[in-house]
């Protein structure tokens, strides 16, 4: 058994910090960023530009700082601007002016046209429609900002066309025009000084997921599981040389609603360098916190695979489950409708879930917590050495030392079928005996377990009175038979239940 569960050289993150950013993803599709901006402030009120933050910024979540806490920096107003420049904003820009517009023929010989920017068609502000519903985009609309095609008007020889005539040619770029989203603040200094001062925000647009491969042989139930993590960059920025860290756990974020309402393949056959830095966790509050072993490059619109879990002979469990009653036209009914509902719970699904188990411990090659995501299951086919998937779940936050247990799928060679044998209402309605036969065919070359789970619906006032085979009491009205199925054999379970409301 081998595994690899990471260490770093601490001496890196102080590296990092003095390379580029730092960033803390959450798995919540959100992110705090923490950068740096140069500031030279004299005495009094200073105009200072930060250019280059994100486009999905929550600017109230802005903090202005020196980091080393000498100076103290009080900022009179800030503004946030993520209207970069577009043919659309600039010509928004122009309206009511004349322009050049260039028009190619069709001997490819280009001529120049002059027109006047009647209407833009520069598309609505959709970020502000998200806030402030459907009431604010029909204003937008009787503005004349834009009609349903987002169309222009431009009067190009006294006449109006619903269309650009050519590619427009803009004479400059206005004064209030930007490249890139940017902060700007009023600062007031008291005395004039020079620092670097550390700016942070939540930003939208970034998140990140956990993913987990796990691969067995053909025969038998060990396993070498790879656990990938992979971020995502949506916010309109990239970060150069960045310290990244990932939080998972259920930090509680305010989301705005709408409306204004508050691999590679094979992965397992990689030789492990055990002397590459590798990811680290710790625990950080009530949460778990993941860091990156070295600075990267996080580019905007890209996603990126990092390997954090690597671990060889992994003992596992498969299990089978037969949960034979079939409730999915009972949804919603309530304690008072199952009691006097004779039929409910009667009928039957034939189905035997495959469920594969394994304990989250250093003794079976894991130990660390394992964030959230997808598992997806591999055997080697023997004959060829190629992989065959064989199925896919998903795991919640599991701390170390606890039992996973995943649904894969349904069983081919194994079946259920489930039957209601009496049922008899006695003491004016006050008691009810119902009595089950469940029977479990296994169609396979070897004997299996299955594990035949039996809800008691009825009543929580419950008592087998026959049965069968040995139980095991699951919760207050649940019980489960674990029963041996020989190769090509069945085994049946029988049991009598009396309930009472006394």
């Amino acid at each position: 058994m081998r595994s690899r569960l990471f260490a770093i050289p601490l001496f890196l993150y102080a590296v990092a910090a003095a390379q580029g950013p730092a960033l803390t993803i959450y798995n919540q599709d959100f992110a705090v960023v923490r950068d740096k901006v140069a500031l030279d402030l004299k005495a009094g009120s200073n105009d200072v530009q930060f250019v280059g933050v994100t486009t999905h910024l929550e600017p109230d979540s802005v903090v202005l700082r020196d980091p080393s806490g000498k100076v103290q920096l009080a900022v009179l107003e800030q503004n946030f601007r993520a209207d970069t420049i577009s043919q659309g904003l600039l010509l928004s820009r122009y309206e009511g002016k004349e322009i050049d517009f260039v028009i190619t023929g069709q001997d490819g010989v280009e001529r120049i046209v002059r027109g006047k920017v009647i209407r833009s068609g520069y598309q609505p502000n959709y970020a502000a429609m998200g806030r402030y519903g459907q009431q604010f985009a029909m204003r937008q609309s009787q503005l004349g900002s834009y009609d349903e095609a987002g169309q222009p008007i431009v009067e190009v020889a006294g006449k109006l066309r619903f269309s650009l005539p050519g590619q427009p040619i803009f004479p400059a770029l206005t004064d209030d025009s930007i490249l890139m989203p940017t902060l700007s603040w009023r600062v007031f200094a008291t005395a004039a000084s020079k620092l670097d001062a550390e700016v942070s925000y939540v930003t939208g647009g970034m998140s990140w997921n956990a993913a987990y491969n796990l691969v067995a042989p053909e025969k038998g139930d060990t396993m070498d599981i790879v656990g990938w993590i992979t971020i995502d960059n949506q916010s309109g920025k990239t970060f150069d040389t960045a310290t990244i860290k990932l939080m998972a756990g259920d930090v509680n974020k305010l989301h705005e609603q709408e409306g204004g309402q508050a691999g590679r393949d094979e992965v397992f056959l990689g030789a492990m360098r055990a002397a590459a830095p590798q990811v680290t966790e710790k625990a950080f509050d009530e949460f778990h916190l993941y860091a990156l072993p070295q600075p990267t490059t996080l580019r905007n619109r890209q996603q990126k695979q990092v390997e954090f879990v690597h671990a060889t002979g992994v003992a596992t469990k498969t299990l089978y489950v037969y949960n034979g009653a079939d409730f999915g036209r009972y949804r919603g009914i309530d304690s008072e409708s199952i009691r006097n509902t004779p039929d409910y719970g009667t009928q039957s699904n034939t189905k035997v879930w495959v469920m594969r188990e394994f304990v989250n411990s250093q003794q079976n090659g894991l130990g660390i917590p394992l964030p959230k995501g997808r598992t997806r299951f591999y055997r080697r086919d023997d004959a060829d050495g190629r992989l065959e998937f064989t199925g896919e779940n998903l795991i919640d936050h599991t701390p170390k030392d606890e039992t996973v247990r995943i649904y894969t799928g349904d069983a081919f060679d194994v079946v259920g079928e489930r039957k209601r044998t009496d049922y008899q209402v006695h003491n004016g309605q006050r008691q009810m005996e119902e009595a089950f036969e469940i029977k479990v065919r296994n169609k396979k070359d070897a004997a299996i377990e299955v594990r035949v789970f039996e809800r008691l619906y009825r009543w929580i006032n419950w008592q087998v009175i026959q049965k069968s085979h040995d139980f095991v009491k699951v919760d207050a009205q649940s019980i489960e038979f674990r029963v041996q199925v020989p190769a090509g054999g069945e085994n049946v379970v029988t049991y009598r239940v009396r309930y009472d409301w006394q």
